[in-house]
């Protein structure tokens, strides 16, 4: 009896092998959040198929994932939008339909980044020379605070009068939609820098330039990162307004083709693109985040314990 009681508490007190020792505690996190983004997307596409199998949803209007991922081939063709295409060229000559989706994408995200990348820049320096200047902020600060509320769909024609027909326009609607509500969150972050970092800067003997570079900055960096993800979103949905009018050839031109033609399919098919994209993006900002700002705690679901 003895022996047996020794026995069942080597076996308690000896620790279970852990699952998939060769798998890091953030790795198994990654995997965790993608099975779980998986799990939530399938849901949605369940309700989604449960409404087309029940009538609830008309298959002409909107149409299941499983129509229109399974007319992929057939929708890629109307990716070939581009003029000097169709131009004085026979369309069997342009680029096969998977090229003319690579394509398609690659100009809509590089508008996109290019567009976020300027407003970002643009937004933080005009938004530090307001507080660093106060002559600035008196020339500055009232015709941004204007220009704010304007709707960035008003600044379209402004931007084909100015740049013609082009990447141009796309991007410059990018920068005006992101830029005004950017800056003044930047002026809105550097207010509300705690007052004791600044202090005690000063009282080290630090300049106001130093204060800015040193203090300010790095102080503001998270929430100036965390704006820049939320803009993200932003900037995809004004690029496709933007690449409606016929700035060449974009995600945004085949959904203006697929909304005149009556073509459910390539509609959905294009959300898809566009969700995927926007997912894809966010992810690596989130990753680009967490490596810059390696001395922030993370903080999400500290309440769920409540």
């Amino acid at each position: 009896m003895p022996s047996d009681i020794a026995e069942t508490g080597v076996r308690a007190a000896t620790p279970a092998p852990a699952a998939a020792p060769w798998l890091s505690p953030g790795m198994r996190a990654s995997l965790a959040r993608i099975g779980w983004a998986a799990v939530s997307i399938g849901l949605f596409v369940a309700i989604w198929e449960f409404c087309w199998a029940t009538g609830i949803s008309d298959e002409k209007l909107l149409p299941p994932p499983h129509i229109f991922l399974a007319n992929i081939p057939d929708q890629a063709r109307f990716f070939n939008t581009a003029t000097r295409w169709q131009i004085g060229m026979n369309p069997a000559d342009g680029p096969s339909p998977y090229e003319a989706v690579a394509i398609t994408i690659g100009a809509t995200s590089l508008r996109v980044f290019v567009g976020l990348f300027i407003a970002a820049v643009l937004s933080v320096s005009i938004g530090v020379l307001v507080r660093y200047f106060h002559l600035f902020e008196k020339l500055t600060l009232p015709t941004i605070t204007l220009l704010s509320p304007v709707s960035p769909i008003a600044w379209l024609p402004i931007a084909i009068f100015i740049f013609g027909i082009g990447n141009a326009p796309a991007i410059f609607m990018v920068v005006v939609a992101l830029f005004f509500h950017m800056t003044l969150s930047t002026i809105s972050q550097i207010d509300n820098v705690n007052r004791n970092y600044i202090n005690v800067a000063r009282t080290m003997g630090a300049t106001k330039r130093q204060i800015y570079a040193r203090v300010i900055i790095p102080a503001i960096l998270p929430q100036l990162l965390l704006v820049l993800r939320l803009n993200m979103f932003g900037a995809w949905m004004v690029v496709l307004v933007a690449e409606t009018t016929g700035v060449g050839f974009g995600l945004g031109q085949v959904l203006s083709m697929a909304r005149n033609t009556f073509n459910p399919s390539l509609v959905f098919f294009c959300i898809a693109i566009i969700g995927v994209l926007g997912f894809l993006t966010d992810f690596i900002l989130r990753l680009i985040q967490n490596r810059i700002l390696f001395w922030v705690p993370q903080t999400a679901g500290v309440l769920r314990g409540l």
